[in-house]
This record gives C-alpha cells, structure tokens and sequence, in this order.
C-alpha cells in the first residue's frame, strides 16, 4: 500500500512481490513472472536469498520501504527465468529492459543481486543444459553459438565450435533449415534432453 504522504522515491529496482501466506516460494516466484510476461511454467533458478539486516542503508532505500508500508528488515529470495528473448514481451508499461552492461542507478543492493544472477548463469551454462532454454525449440548452431557468447561475454571460433557441437550427441539435426536469416539457409538441431540425461556425467555442454 503506498502511502501519498511520503515523496516519490523513482529508483529502478529488479520486478518482485510478496509472498501470500497460502504460496510456496516457487508458487509465488511463478505468479510474480507471469503477471510480468504472461507465461507460465517457464524454467527458472533460484540462486540465492538476501537477508543480511544492513542490506537498506541509505536515507532514500528507508524512504521507499516506508512509503510502501514495509519493513526495513526485508529478506528476498532471487529467481531468474530462462525464456527466448524473441518470446518474451512485458505486460506492465512500469517495466523496462536493461542491458547487463548499461544498468541504470538501483536501489537497494539490487546491482548485487544482478550480478550474482548474471555470474551464476555463467556458471551454469557450462556444465548444465540452460543454454538450451534460451533459444527456440529448434536452433540453428549459430544462434546456439550466440547465445553463449552474449552469456559468457566472449569471442568464440567458430569452426571449433560447430566442431565441438556437432560431436554432442545430444544437439540433434533435423531434416528441416531455417529460411530468411541468410543468403543460404541454415541447417536447424533439438536438444534432446532424453540423451543427455543418459550422459550426465558427461562434464561440460561444450567445452569452450
């Protein structure tokens, strides 16, 4: 509830909500994400929780917790979603995308809590198929190539890459190429979770 006799407090700060007394954490991190983009069982990661008592400091992070009737001891247990970014339209005009590398100025500890999402990803796209996630359900290998190299933040060969792809048994080829992108169409693949699960223990998606 916010309460008009404090000031505009008009800070960014990441998407989130309470959570319902009737709601598990999972449940409510679910409902918060398809109000904002309309999508339900999307994969998601929860990294980390948030508790340490002098996390809001600052005069203007106390001001904004007042005016919503809140408590200056606030926990927060962090999410992220893995979603095509071609898929993925906000629903709330209050809402705006930034890139990882422009954040704007953010209340609270939230640049921490980004960077921790953003390093965790990182992590996990290396030895765990998210990757995957954030394409469409069929790929061609440049676009997977893509997606690792915005994730990572890196330069990747890309000879030695399909390379390396196509020896994973798991990135499937389709009779099938994606038409429109370039001057010669390009061969499209699946990710078939049912192989990988028989090699888990494989090590890395693709060694980089």
């Amino acid at each position: 509830m916010f309460n008009d006799n404090y000031p505009v407090v008009d800070d960014w700060v990441v998407t989130g909500h309470h959570i319902f007394k009737s709601e598990t954490l999972d449940e409510a991190a679910d409902r918060i994400f398809s109000e904002i983009s309309g999508f339900n069982d999307v994969y998601k990661i929860q990294f980390r929780t948030y508790g340490n008592p002098s996390r809001i400091q600052s005069d203007k992070d106390l001001l904004w917790v007042r005016s919503r009737g809140g408590n200056p001891r606030t926990m927060t247990v962090a999410y992220y979603f893995l979603i095509p970014m071609d898929r993925f339209e906000l629903k709330q005009n209050t809402l705006k995308w930034f890139s990882i590398k422009s954040l704007p100025k953010l209340g609270f500890d939230h640049r921490q809590l980004i960077e921790d999402a953003y390093s965790d990803l990182q992590q996990k796209v290396m030895v765990e198929p998210v990757i995957f996630d954030l394409l469409r359900e069929k790929f061609t290998l440049n676009e997977l190539q893509v997606a690792f190299e915005l994730v990572l933040n890196i330069k990747i060969d890309n000879r030695n890459f399909r390379k390396k792809a196509l020896s994973k048994s798991y990135i499937v080829p389709l009779e099938e190429k994606r038409l429109g992108v370039s001057k010669k169409p390009a061969k499209l693949y699946m990710f078939s979770k049912d192989v990988y699960d028989k090699l888990s223990g494989e090590g890395y998606i693709i060694n980089i």
